[in-house]
């Protein structure tokens, strides 16, 4: 049954003229974007653009009308209130998570990642916090740990709700690391021969196993994620474990590999409204 699968994904890609996805190498960030818009709205005219924040349930109105009553009362909202806790607790210092970031950590997180021309590298939102952290006297966080970062990431990131996702990629280095990004996602990869863009470019919209492949655009806006009811899941956490489906190696996360792969993905969904912690399966 799973090579069924396997190679029901792997026919859905030959014959393609998408052999490196749907974006062209070195184009820019915007005719990528523009061309992966194309290629989902080629592949699926009924289909809105917009609804793509909603990942898979963009395909299936049940779904998203399951989506929809347990959004009403999230069965996460102890996580997000013990982040509350967290950004509001004063470090040592006295200071605040709101003192040392850009307007008070409100309607920024639609800006990461970003390209740090001062550091050489794209820093994450997570990179940010744990400096400002590190800058006021207490220790970094482990980027992974979900009670942790992820606990804190998922109210900071509810302070950009409806915050439209503004990634910039400016300057030659800027560039290269998106481009680095770039080839991480459509590279083929582990004992499967699967890229990201397997699934989510030329397999979105159809079913592995039971569910439905969401599509790349639209998908770096609602992280961190809550699965299966309260299981909190960080986009990088996310990237090791599709790694790990395909049976290669993964990146650590949070590192300049991992990070420039949120970059170019982030980038994607450049214009898209962002809605953090979501309900996913």
């Amino acid at each position: 049954m799973k090579q069924k699968i396997i190679m029901k994904l792997l026919t859905g890609v030959a014959g393609l003229g998408i052999a490196l996805g749907a974006v062209s190498a070195h184009a820019s960030p915007e005719s990528d974007r523009q061309d992966m818009i194309k290629y989902y709205t080629s592949k699926y005219p009924n289909v809105k653009i917009e609804d793509y924040v909603f990942g898979a349930l963009a395909f299936d109105a049940d779904s998203k009308s399951q989506y929809d009553a347990i959004m009403e009362f999230p069965p996460f909202d102890s996580q997000i209130e013990a982040g509350r806790k967290m950004w509001e607790t004063p470090f040592k210092n006295g200071k605040t998570y709101a003192s040392c970031l850009p307007s008070g950590g409100k309607m920024i997180a639609g800006n990461y990642p970003m390209f740090d021309e001062a550091k050489g590298k794209v820093v994450t939102l997570n990179d940010t916090i744990n400096d400002c952290r590190v800058a006021n006297g207490e220790e970094a966080y482990k980027v992974t740990d979900a009670k942790t970062m992820g606990q804190l990431t998922a109210y900071m990131r509810s302070l950009s709700d409806g915050m439209l996702m503004n990634i910039k990629v400016e300057g030659p280095k800027a560039t290269a690391a998106y481009e680095d990004g770039k080839k991480s996602f459509f590279t083929r990869k582990g004992q499967l021969n699967f890229a990201c863009s397997t699934c989510h470019v030329q397999n979105a919209g159809t079913r592995l196993r039971s569910e439905l492949i969401s599509p790349a655009v639209g998908h770096a806006g609602h992280w961190p994620v809550f699965r299966g009811g309260d299981n909190l899941v960080m986009l990088q956490n996310r990237y090791e474990g599709c790694f790990k489906s395909v049976r290669a190696v993964p990146a650590p996360a949070g590192s300049v590999t991992m990070n420039n792969l949120e970059y170019f993905h982030s980038a994607l969904s450049n214009g898209m409204p962002m809605k953090a912690n979501v309900f996913r399966k």
